[in-house]
């Protein structure tokens, strides 16, 4: 009975315990004052610190011990930066404000133009789209007539006149227009960015909707394939020109030639052999007819079309192109790309053909966004100050001009009329050019464009959550390093006497090594070497031989002398030493790195103590660091006092475990 009344009693408890027990994210792992940490946070902080969830999973428990010590310490420091009022501080306001200015602007421009533009090529590029289209050139009939023709003619189509028929009649491409405004295969990055967009927004065998106009006129879009896009293939060809035995054109016996070789090819004879013998490419045939690894619109577009629809392995049929007959095999192809691997080639692409485009759309949005408005009434004056003057010149009335407000946004931002003209004439594009309202304008799109995205940046912290911990990380940076400035570095005090009672203390760490003076001849020659040598032994001064001849860059100026340095600096002192214990001599020629050697010692200067002079460099040093550590213990020592703080490590056992 005491039994079957237990057991309930047990799981009950149990349950009431689990329901009690916090979430894993919640398990608290330290705490001082009337803060906790808890788990989500650490995990997160030693994730971030590690690089990554996956590599901080796999590290032990002693790394996570002294991490939650050196976090606990760090979130000690933070409280009191702000018990100090360190929030307030106008000089860290500021650098807090122009962190967040010139990082922002840069974060605007890489996550909402760069990263999505990228990532949108990346994806296009892996599809190519065979395109025709029909133009309309605004050249003769301007721009107004050309647009309403190319309208009238769509028009048309949509009406159901033959696409081909219309482009033969009235397009001004004139490369593609007899061939139904073909313009072959292309992907994203070789088009216009209009053009592009509206052929990528169009089905198979349609035309797009609506007139698209471009810097090169008006188009008439249609799609007639889209297939997956191969970046590179690897061929090989036969080529027979259309050239007969004796040098002249001879058509019909280049295709005799060639229709030997394919059936040679048929009966299993080797490719690149045939290629050898038949070929008339001198340039691949030696190598089996191989012309390595290419993209689309590299070959002819007869070759490039056969080549780019077989697969590995696959022979053509006959292929005629303006260079004769080919035969072509496919020997391998490039998969696409990874984005880390295009990056670079996407970035390149991107900057030539959208970003200026895209960058313009963006500064619009902002203009809605923050009520950018042009003072039309100062814009007047400014363009009759500037009447018949080029860029650089001095306005008439400039100084009744120059602090009037041309610009506003943000309903109480403004930007001078001199922002907008020094901006103009420091821009090179617009250098000795008549000053009108385009130049103008477009000065004025730059000036606004710089400032609408400062504006944007210093709200983006309210906004992006990737922002706003940047932002938190470098403000509780610069606390830090504040605190560290105030509490260990402007209290290091290293007079002399603090410094030279240091040195007596560790009098004996300060040592010079074993030293030697020597002096080299040196010389790529045996036979000079040898010359030299003679010379010596009849009498003729070291250093003057040495100063004359040694051929080491840099040492005949100093006679071939070294001063005075350790022993085991290079091969050469190391070998000196070895070599000669009595200064004054000198050693017998012998090989040594790329050439010959004499070398003399001048003097040897056995290990000793180093004086405090000779010391005081080493000294500083050390007596400033051990300072900083103890300065460093005692202020965490007064922080913890202060705090109590409190660290669970059987916690720790936990992390990483649950993700819930």
């Amino acid at each position: 009975m005491f039994r079957r009344v237990i057991l309930p009693f047990a799981v009950l408890a149990s349950l009431f315990l689990s329901s009690c027990a916090p979430k894993h994210a919640d398990i608290v792992v330290a705490k001082f004052d009337d803060e906790q940490i808890k788990m989500n946070e650490f995990e997160k902080m030693y994730a971030k610190n590690s690089g990554n969830y996956e590599a901080a999973k796999d590290d032990s428990l002693s790394q996570l011990k002294n991490f939650l010590d050196l976090y606990v310490n760090f979130r000690m420091k933070l409280r009191d930066a702000y018990v100090r009022g360190y929030d307030s501080n106008p000089e860290l306001n500021q650098e807090l404000q122009d962190y967040k200015e010139k990082v922002g602007v840069s974060y605007i421009l890489e996550k909402q133009l760069l990263a999505p533009g990228l990532k949108n090529l990346y994806d296009r590029r892996k599809i190519e789209l065979r395109v025709s289209h029909l133009m309309i050139r605004p050249d003769s009939t301007g721009d107004a007539a050309a647009k309403q023709l190319a309208q009238a003619i769509l028009d048309s189509i949509k009406q159901g006149a033959d696409f081909s028929e219309m482009v033969k009649k009235y397009s001004d491409d004139n490369y593609s227009k007899n061939i139904g405004g073909d313009i072959y295969y292309v992907t994203a990055g070789l088009l216009p960015p209009e053009f592009e967009d509206a052929a990528y927004a169009t089905p198979v065998d349609s035309v797009y909707p609506s007139v698209v106009h471009s810097r090169y006129g008006y188009h008439l879009i249609k799609v007639t394939e889209k297939r997956q896009r191969i970046t590179q293939i690897r061929a090989s060809h036969i080529l027979v020109n259309f050239n007969g035995p004796e040098g002249k054109v001879d058509t019909a016996y280049a295709k005799a030639k060639i229709d030997t070789v394919m059936q040679k090819i048929k009966a299993g004879e080797d490719f690149a052999k045939l290629a050898e013998e038949y070929s008339d490419d001198t340039g691949s045939k030696k190598n089996g007819g191989d012309l390595g690894f290419f993209g689309r619109r590299m070959m002819v577009k007869e070759f490039d079309e056969a080549a780019f629809n077989l697969k590995p392995g696959e022979i053509s049929d006959i292929v005629k192109s303006n260079f004769g007959f080919h035969i072509i095999k496919l020997t391998d192809q490039k998969p696409y790309p990874s984005f880390d691997e295009d990056k670079e080639e996407l970035e390149k692409i991107y900057k030539q053909t959208r970003y200026q485009s895209e960058y313009d759309a963006l500064i619009d949005n902002l203009k809605d966004k923050y009520g950018f408005q042009i003072n039309q009434d100062v814009l007047t004056k400014v363009l009759a100050s500037a009447d018949s003057l080029r860029v650089g010149s001095q306005l008439r009335n400039y100084d009744e001009i120059k602090d009037q407000p041309l610009l506003t946004y943000n309903k109480v931002d403004t930007i001078r009329v001199q922002t907008a003209i020094d901006r103009m004439n420091s821009e090179r594009e617009f250098m000795n050019r008549l000053i009108d309202k385009d130049i103008l304008n477009t000065a004025i799109n730059k000036v606004v464009g710089d400032s609408l995205l400062s504006v944007a940046a210093l709200d983006l912290e309210k906004t992006d959550k990737e922002f706003a911990s940047l932002m938190d990380d470098y403000r509780n940076g610069i606390y830090v390093f504040k605190l560290q400035d105030d509490e260990i570095w402007s209290k290091i005090n290293s007079d002399s006497t603090k410094l030279y009672d240091y040195y007596l203390q560790a009098k004996d760490k300060y040592v010079w090594p074993d030293r030697i003076n020597f002096s080299e001849i040196f010389s790529k020659s045996d036979s000079l070497i040898h010359v030299y040598y003679s010379e010596l032994q009849n009498g003729a001064d070291f250093d003057s031989l040495a100063a004359k001849y040694t051929e080491k860059p840099g040492m005949k100026q100093n006679s071939g002398n070294y001063g005075l340095v350790n022993v085991d600096s290079s091969p050469i002192a190391t070998r000196t030493n070895q070599l000669l214990s009595e200064p004054g001599s000198y050693s017998e020629p012998f090989p040594f790195v790329g050439g010959y050697e004499i070398i003399k010692l001048n003097a040897k200067d056995p290990s000793h103590p180093k004086t405090f002079e000779e010391a005081k460099a080493e000294v500083s040093g050390a007596f400033q660091e051990a300072e900083s550590k103890r300065l460093e213990q005692n202020y965490l020592e007064s922080l913890k006092k202060r705090y109590d703080p409190q660290l669970y490590y059987d916690k720790l056992e936990e992390a990483y475990k649950d993700t819930n």
